[in-house]
């Protein structure tokens, strides 16, 4: 008698847990198209910065190294908050990890993600946190509560911008963050959460979850969400004060248009990083600051933004591996194989189905 045929979703499930212990296969040719994207995107942004510069320059813009230096140092403890809460959420779920291997299961796989493809920043973080002994379905589970968080805090902040921003003024939907924000946080209570989650893994075929947070623990953690954004909004608006004169007063409508750009690359879930989605959101939204409302000047500040916030990231990528390797004895060819390895993987899942 032949053997029962396993479900498609026993067989997701089977797949989730060997996903980086196979032999890696050739790569997905949609990075390319996903890339190509992500460039025509910021290109446009580059080009309206471009072919209106002397334009811009009568309209205030002009650079500044000066403010840099405030606006690297918000962003960097943005990272490491993000970092530090990404450990407590893990301890709140019974599998905690030193603040060190917070640290490093968070910030490395943020290079993975100007890869093309979502699914490798998430395959990075989950490969990452098995190593210091973290389940993948802990993890996995884990990545939820912080997503569904960090949306709820970024919704929370960009609440006020959305109803009140004159080109939304005749769009009804400009209410909807004020229903999101309360239901992902409500999603997240133990009473649905659990049963959720429970269903779901018994259906991949996975251990249900051994923790789940407690509500008080997810409070506790929204709130941290919302104060590491505004952190990364202080260093938003001094990296936009680099470009242009920004009175302090507009510093709330600054950070604000950060969540607007945040918002829209997890909207699009398509370019790596949100490269181009996010910073034409963010150009049109921080114009409402600008005395000339022009675009074009946006898009200026938003290059601006992204190029400091990519040297951010890079700096405290390297600065954690460089001490991960001085405390573990660890090679730095270790975080390029995982980068191969996610990317190698991530295309056998898109095989795979």
């Amino acid at each position: 008698m032949s053997e029962e045929t396993p479900s498609l979703l026993h067989r997701i499930g089977h797949l989730g847990a060997t996903i980086g212990k196979k032999t890696p296969k050739k790569k997905s040719t949609q990075y390319l198209i996903q890339g190509l994207i992500a460039f025509l995107i910021f290109a446009f942004l580059v080009f309206t910065v471009a072919s209106q510069w002397s334009e811009l320059r009568e309209k205030g813009v002009e650079f500044s190294l000066f403010w840099l230096i405030p606006a690297m140092l918000s962003m960097a403890l943005y990272y490491t908050l993000g970092a530090t809460i990404w450990g407590v959420i893990l301890r709140f779920m019974g599998t905690p990890v030193s603040p060190g291997e917070a640290q490093k299961i968070y910030a490395q796989p943020l290079l993975v993600r100007y890869i093309p493809g979502t699914v490798l920043f998430i395959l990075a973080r989950v490969l990452l946190a098995e190593k210091a002994g973290v389940p993948r379905r802990i993890s996995t589970a884990g990545m939820v509560y912080e997503q569904a968080l960090s949306i709820a805090a970024a919704l929370t902040i960009a609440c006020y911008f959305l109803i009140a921003h004159p080109d939304l003024q005749d769009n009804p939907l400009r209410w909807v963050p004020l229903m999101l924000a309360p239901l992902l946080v409500g999603f997240l209570h133990p009473r649905i959460f659990e049963p959720v989650s429970r269903r779901v893994f018994t259906a991949l075929g996975r251990e249900p979850l051994p923790k789940t947070m407690p509500f008080s623990g997810v409070l506790a953690i929204y709130v941290a969400y919302f104060f590491t954004w505004c952190t990364m909004g202080i260093g938003v608006y001094f990296a936009a004060r680099s470009v242009h004169f920004l009175d302090i007063s507009d510093i709330a409508t600054v950070a604000a248009s950060q969540m607007i750009g945040f918002l829209a690359a997890v909207v699009s879930a398509v370019t790596p990083a949100g490269l181009g989605v996010r910073d034409a959101a963010f150009a049109w939204a921080v114009k409402v600051a600008l005395p000339s409302g022009s675009f074009g000047v946006g898009a200026a500040i938003a290059i601006a933004v992204r190029a400091t916030q990519t040297v951010v990231e890079l700096i405290y990528v390297g600065v954690v591996t460089l001490i991960a390797r001085r405390s573990e004895g660890e090679s730095h060819e270790d975080v390029v194989d995982l980068i191969e390895e996610a990317a190698n993987e991530e295309a056998v899942t898109g095989k795979s189905f």
